[in-house]
């Protein structure tokens, strides 16, 4: 799977593979699911949830580690590939500087009980950020494609003053590292960040937001109005390219190329991975909707 490092031991059908490497509770299976192209990589022994005392032992853990990290070489073999074959004639994207907090239960408890401890575990995460900002902007990449999933369409998954103290001060200290190698930070949430937007959005904690999740009340004009110097990128919906019409896709690919013209920097184009699926006369659409209106 090409978002996944490593290479399966063993294949169990044609879809599942596991990863038996180093102790036995550490390995991995990766089950593939054609129809969407996303697989879910999960342990091969399940494994009881953990509770505070197991995530605080994990973050001491990780605390040991950072320490002694030094990076030696870019992971991401994908976008080395891309950046070969084409880094002289486009814009490549990659990672490497990602800071979050996992998506379950007991990270959300630990939010509200032990606020320490998740700035804990986001402390490592930054320290291993700002330790590849160079490293990723000597092999060539400039824009570095950072954030977590944390919102519905409802709004962010926990409360605004959490994100604000906890995550935000990390994204600028990445953001000034991203300046001092001459690179850009750029974060991405699915979802409605109106309520963190006034923080999250804030001169110099992010250079650039993408996905910028149309169906969730994110807009373009709004966003350029309330903070002028963000670039933007993205709003065109994934839905809209997978279930409309080739109509459908021309008007909202209008809409905002009418919004990237009247306000600048702005990029259009899809908020999220085009689904499978997706019937090419919608895509053939949106790609000549823009190339005729640039």
């Amino acid at each position: 799977y090409w978002r996944y490092v490593r290479k399966p031991t063993r294949r169990v059908d044609d879809y599942t593979f596991v990863y038996e490497y180093g102790a036995e509770e550490t390995w991995t299976m990766l089950q593939y699911d054609p129809t969407s192209e996303q697989a879910l990589i999960t342990p091969l022994k399940r494994r009881p949830e953990p509770d505070l005392d197991q995530i605080e032992a994990e973050v001491a853990a990780a605390e040991r580690l950072i320490a002694d990290y030094e990076p030696q070489e870019v992971t991401d073999g994908f976008a080395l590939r891309a950046m070969a074959e084409y880094g002289d004639q486009y814009v490549i994207r990659t990672g490497g500087i990602a800071i979050g907090i996992p998506h379950s239960q007991i990270w959300l408890e630990a939010m509200a009980l032990q606020p320490d401890l998740v700035r804990r575990h986001l402390e490592v995460a930054t320290e291993r950020a700002l330790r590849n900002v160079p490293l990723y902007v000597k092999a060539g990449f400039r824009y570095l494609f950072g954030g977590f999933d944390f919102a519905s369409k409802d709004g962010p998954l926990f409360s605004p003053r959490l994100f604000e103290e906890l995550v935000v001060p990390r994204l600028r200290r990445i953001s000034q590292e991203c300046e001092l190698h001459g690179a850009f930070h750029l974060f991405a949430s699915d979802g409605c960040l109106w309520p963190v937007a006034s923080s999250l959005f804030a001169q110099g904690v992010i250079h650039g937001y993408y996905e910028i999740d149309r169906s969730a009340g994110m807009d373009l004009g709004r966003l350029r109005r309330d903070h002028p110097h963000l670039t933007l990128i993205g709003n065109m919906a994934s839905q809209t390219l997978h279930q409309g019409t080739p109509e459908d896709v021309v008007a909202e690919v209008m809409d905002c190329l009418t919004e990237a013209k009247r306000s600048s920097r702005i990029l259009v184009g899809v908020s999220n991975y085009i689904v499978p699926g997706t019937p090419p006369a919608n895509v053939a659409a949106m790609l000549e909707t823009l190339a005729a209106n640039r």
